[in-house]
C-alpha cells in the first residue's frame, strides 16, 4: 500500500480523488496505466484485490457500525427539524395567546431565522456548509470545526420556514461526524480510511431520505462522480452503512410513532402503461422544467451577490420576502401558506391527494410562489435543492393533469422527473427517484420520465452555454 499525502482534497469531487489514498499499489498503477490489475474470484464472481484484503475487509465492518451511530444521529436530527416546525408554527402562536396562527406570522419568523442564519454564516467556522446556489454537491470531508455551524445553519433553515431541504446538510453532518470518529484512531490505517468512512457515513445520514437506501446510494455515486476501482471502494462500504441506516430510521420512527422523515407519495391511482401523447407531453415539460430550473438558479446568484455585501442586514430581509409569497399565496387562494413554506417534504402527500381541490389558477400561483421563494432560499439560507424541486416538480405535474387526456400520475412523474433533472443536473437520479415515489406506477412511467428527465437535463446545459454559465 501507498499513500498520497497530498491527500487531493481541493476537487470539487474530492470524494473521488481522495479516496486513492487508501487504494493498494496494484490498482493505483493500474489507474495510472502502468500494469493491470490482478483479479482473484469471490464466489461465483470477481472483485479486484482491496475487496479480499484484511484491511478492506476491517473497513467494511467499521462502516457498519458507524452507519448506525449516524443515522441515528440524522434522524434525531430531522425529528428536532420536525418539532421545531410545528412549536414555531402551530404551539406558540397559541401559546402567546391566538387562537391560531394569524397571517402575518410567518414575517417575524423567517426574519429572525434569517438573522440566525446569517449570525452563523458570519461569525462560525464553515459558513454553515456549502451555498446551495452553487448546486448540489457531494464529496470532500467537513473538518469537525465546522460541524456546528453546519447543524446551526440547517436547523435554523428549516425550522423556521425556508425553502430548502435536509439531504445537503445531513450529507454533510453525516460525512464529518464519520470522519471525526475514524480521524479519532492514531494508527496509519485510521487516516488512509477517513475519506472512505466519510463517505460512508453520509450514505447512512440519507439512507432513508429519497424513500429508500437504493436512491440515496445512487445520487451520491451520480454527484460525486465516481467510477471504476475508486467506485468500489466507496459504494460497497456506503452500501452497507446505508442498509444499517434505513434499518435504524425504520426502527426509531416505528418505535417513537413520528415515521422515517422520507419522500413518499402514498395511494396514486394504478396507471397500466403510458401514451404517446405522454412522451411528447414529457419532451415539452422537460425543456419548461429547464427554463425554470434557470430562470431559479440566476435568481438564486443575484440575490447572493448583494447579500454577500451586507449580509447580517440582507439574509433576514431575505426571510421576510420568501414570507410574503406564502403570505401572497395564502391570501389569493385561500390555500395554507405552508405549502410555499418549507421544503416541500410534508406537503407534497397532502397536494397529492387533494389535488382536486387545486384549480389550475391555483396551481400555477402556487408553482410562481414557491419557485421564488426557493429562488430567495438558496442564495441566502443553508439547505439542500432536491425537496423543494420535488414538490415544484409535483405541483407542475398536477396542473399538466388538467389536460385533456393527462392522468394525474403520469403529469406527476413527468413533472418530478423533468425538475429533479433541471435542478440538480443528475438525470439518472432524477429518474431513480420519480420513479421509487411513485411505486408501482413507476416501472410503468419510465418512458415519458426518462424523456422528461433527459431533455431537461440537455437544455439545462444548452441554455447555460448560450448565456455563458
Amino acid at each position: 500500500m501507498i499513500v498520497d499525502r497530498s491527500r487531493r482534497l481541493q476537487s470539487v469531487t474530492g470524494m473521488r480523488l481522495a479516496v486513492d489514498v487508501w487504494l493498494p499499489q496494484e490498482t493505483q498503477h493500474a489507474r495510472l496505466g502502468r500494469r493491470p490489475v490482478r483479479a482473484v474470484a469471490v464466489g461465483a464472481g470477481r472483485a479486484s484485490d482491496h475487496s479480499v484484503e484484511p484491511a478492506y475487509l476491517r473497513l467494511l465492518v467499521l462502516a457498519a457500525i458507524i452507519g448506525a451511530p449516524v443515522s441515528a444521529l440524522a434522524w434525531g436530527f430531522l425529528a428536532l427539524v420536525s418539532k421545531l416546525q410545528r412549536w414555531l408554527f402551530t404551539s406558540l402562536p397559541s401559546g402567546v395567546g391566538l387562537a391560531r396562527p394569524p397571517l402575518w406570522w410567518a414575517f417575524p419568523l423567517l426574519l429572525i431565522g434569517g438573522l440566525a442564519v446569517a449570525l452563523v454564516i458570519r461569525f462560525l467556522p464553515g459558513t454553515g456548509g456549502h451555498e446551495p446556489a452553487d448546486g448540489f454537491k457531494a464529496g470532500g470531508v467537513v473538518a469537525p470545526g465546522q460541524i456546528p455551524g453546519v447543524f446551526l445553519a440547517a436547523l435554523c433553515t428549516l425550522s423556521f420556514g425556508a425553502v430548502l431541504g435536509p439531504e445537503a446538510p445531513l450529507l454533510a453532518l453525516g460525512g464529518g461526524i464519520a470522519a471525526w470518529a475514524v480521524g479519532r484512531a492514531r494508527d496509519e490505517a485510521g487516516d488512509r480510511a477517513k475519506v472512505v468512512i466519510a463517505s460512508a457515513g453520509s450514505f447512512a445520514a440519507v439512507s432513508t431520505l429519497l424513500g429508500s437506501p437504493l436512491a440515496g446510494a445512487f445520487l451520491l455515486m451520480e454527484a460525486a462522480g465516481l467510477e471504476g476501482a475508486t467506485m468500489e471502494l466507496v459504494l460497497v462500504p456506503g452500501l452497507l452503512a446505508s442498509g444499517i441506516g434505513a434499518l435504524v430510521f425504520t426502527g426509531l420512527g416505528h418505535f417513537s410513532g413520528l415515521g422515517t422523515f422520507s419522500l413518499a407519495i402514498p395511494g396514486l391511482p394504478h396507471l397500466a402503461r403510458p401514451s404517446l401523447a405522454e412522451i411528447g407531453l414529457a419532451l415539452l415539460a422537460g425543456l419548461a422544467a429547464a427554463a425554470l430550473a434557470v430562470a431559479i438558479r440566476r435568481l438564486a446568484l443575484l440575490v447572493r451577490d448583494a447579500v454577500e455585501q451586507r449580509r447580517l442586514v440582507l439574509t433576514p430581509v431575505a426571510g421576510l420576502v420568501v414570507a410574503g409569497f406564502a403570505v401572497l399565496f395564502s391570501q389569493a387562494t385561500g390555500k395554507s401558506a405552508a405549502n410555499v413554506l418549507f421544503s416541500g417534504q410534508s406537503q407534497l402527500s397532502p397536494l397529492v391527494s387533494h389535488r382536486a381541490s387545486f384549480g389550475l389558477g391555483v396551481l400555477v400561483l402556487l408553482l410562481a410562489c414557491k419557485a421564488l421563494a426557493y429562488g430567495v432560499s438558496l442564495s441566502s439560507f443553508r439547505g439542500g435543492p432536491i425537496f423543494p424541486a420535488v414538490f415544484i416538480g409535483a405541483v407542475a405535474g398536477v396542473a399538466l393533469s388538467h389536460l385533456p387526456g393527462v392522468p394525474a400520475v403520469a403529469g406527476i412523474a413527468i413533472g418530478m422527473g423533468a425538475m429533479i433533472a433541471a435542478m440538480l443536473r443528475l438525470p439518472m437520479t432524477a429518474v431513480l427517484v420519480a420513479t421509487l415515489l411513485l411505486y408501482g406506477n413507476g416501472v410503468a412511467l419510465l418512458p415519458p420520465i426518462i424523456v422528461a428527465a433527459v431533455t431537461a437535463y440537455i437544455a439545462v446545459g444548452w441554455l447555460d452555454r448560450s448565456a455563458g454559465g
